[in-house]
């Protein structure tokens, strides 16, 4: 791994947060992430599932971690179960751990080799009467292939069809909704190298560049930063592209007097950064980029200011609609009549503002967390709104990631990556 070691106290308390809801004589199984082939031998690059990475730290393909905190034996109340490594792997793969290196990096006492797994298992059922298997219930999950978890579970409903199953993802969401100190550290950071890729890329962007050179000088930026490389597909869109909203194909000429839209962020230690800014190609804003640009940013300082304990997600986003509402109207955009002919499903600032405003981030940039309830302190939110003018080929989305705090105003992540127009013209011609 390029990132440092992680204290392996906050997998422990991981574990403990997520033991503690388990309800009694029940038993939980953690698989990584399957292999993907590309074809011939050739794979993906190996993502660990953030669940099993959350709870334990581990970070390599088939390993499993069972909670069975009522189990009668006191050493299988958490169990890895790893590959067993050897000096042929070692030699063509890369070594694995070990099973001290295992507790060292997870804290987990109990380390066997896969080829335990099943004996032990069978064990540990008879002494619980529930399992909890490992689901993705994201409300903007998207899962069109089978995976580990899906072939595991499969093989328990039809060797152990007396036992109970249930989903984890209501533990888990509300678990990895609420981030520990030591997780917004690692966010932190993941901010930290987004910033020095964003001002790196200040001083590279003029007329002429295409957007995948730009896409390569962050990626240069990231990776020597200890970063994996960007947390999700970069979306670098110069001109009429910043109006598609997932426009990743980044393949085009920027052009003097357009803007540029960049939403991407750096990873580091599997956790996000999701960071957007919107710079003029030539370097100088015009006074109608201006005008679209601060109505954008004014959105979203008044955005961040309603991100306290307590808010409500849906209801945050009908205020914010207000705001981009007004602002739209001072652009004049939209007018009076559109307001008051407008769907109430659809209303008029959705013409240039059809997306939302802000999603739970950690370590999936669409992070787990409760949405229906009130919002709490620690939980880490994106702040993104946009304007996205088709007829005149401009959209202008600004983003920053920020923490709910218990007292005051929201911790902004992304204070130091430039934002203010002066700010983004200064450097640009430096």
């Amino acid at each position: 791994m390029k990132y440092l070691q992680i204290d392996p106290q906050l997998f422990i308390k991981n574990r403990k947060k997520f033991a503690a809801q388990m309800a009694p004589n029940s038993i939980a199984v953690f698989n990584s992430n399957d292999v993907f082939s590309t074809g011939a031998d050739s794979t993906l690059p190996f993502h660990q599932h953030r669940n099993i990475f959350y709870l334990s730290g581990v970070d390599q393909e088939e390993s499993i971690l069972v909670l069975c905190p009522d189990a009668k034996n006191d050493a299988h109340k958490e169990i890895l179960f790893l590959k067993e490594t050897n000096d042929y792997i070692a030699i063509w793969e890369g070594a694995k751990l070990n099973k001290k290196q295992a507790t060292q990096t997870s804290g987990v006492q109990t380390i066997y080799w896969l080829d335990d797994f099943e004996t032990i298992f069978e064990q540990l059922l008879n002494d619980v009467n529930l399992v909890y298997f490992n689901n993705n219930d994201h409300y903007r999950q998207a899962v069109e292939m089978e995976t580990r978890e899906d072939r595991f579970i499969k093989a328990v409903k039809t060797k152990f069809p007396k036992h109970k199953i249930e989903p984890n993802f209501p533990i888990m969401e509300a678990l990895r909704g609420v981030k520990e100190p030591e997780e917004i550290a690692l966010i932190q950071q993941a901010c930290t190298i987004t910033e020095k890729g964003f001002k790196r890329v200040l001083g590279f962007v003029k007329p002429g560049v295409i957007e995948y050179e730009i896409e390569a000088e962050y990626a240069h930026e990231f990776l020597r930063n200890r970063s994996k490389g960007f947390a999700y597909t970069p979306i670098i869109g110069s001109g009429f592209n910043a109006c598609v909203l997932h426009y990743i194909e980044n393949n085009q000429r920027c052009k003097a007097g357009d803007m540029l839209l960049m939403d991407v962020g750096a990873e580091y230690a599997n956790y996000a950064s999701d960071m957007t800014r919107t710079i003029p190609v030539s370097g100088r804003f015009t006074a109608r980029q201006k005008a679209v640009y601060q109505a954008v940013l004014n959105v979203k300082n008044e955005a961040t200011k309603m991100l306290l304990p307590g808010t409500i997600w849906e209801e945050y986003h009908v205020e914010v609609g207000k705001l981009m509402t007004s602002e739209l109207l001072g652009l004049g955009l939209i007018d009076k009549a559109d307001v008051q002919n407008e769907d109430p499903k659809w209303p008029a600032y959705k013409k240039y503002f059809m997306h939302g405003t802000s999603h739970h981030m950690g370590l999936d940039t669409h992070d787990f967390g409760a949405l229906k309830t009130p919002m709490l302190p620690n939980m880490v939110f994106t702040v993104e709104p946009g304007i996205y003018i088709q007829e005149e080929q401009m959209g202008i989305r600004l983003e920053d990631d920020v923490v709910i705090q218990s007292n005051g105003a929201p911790l902004n992540l992304m204070k130091n990556i430039p934002i203010e127009i002066d700010e983004i013209e200064t450097l640009m011609n430096a």
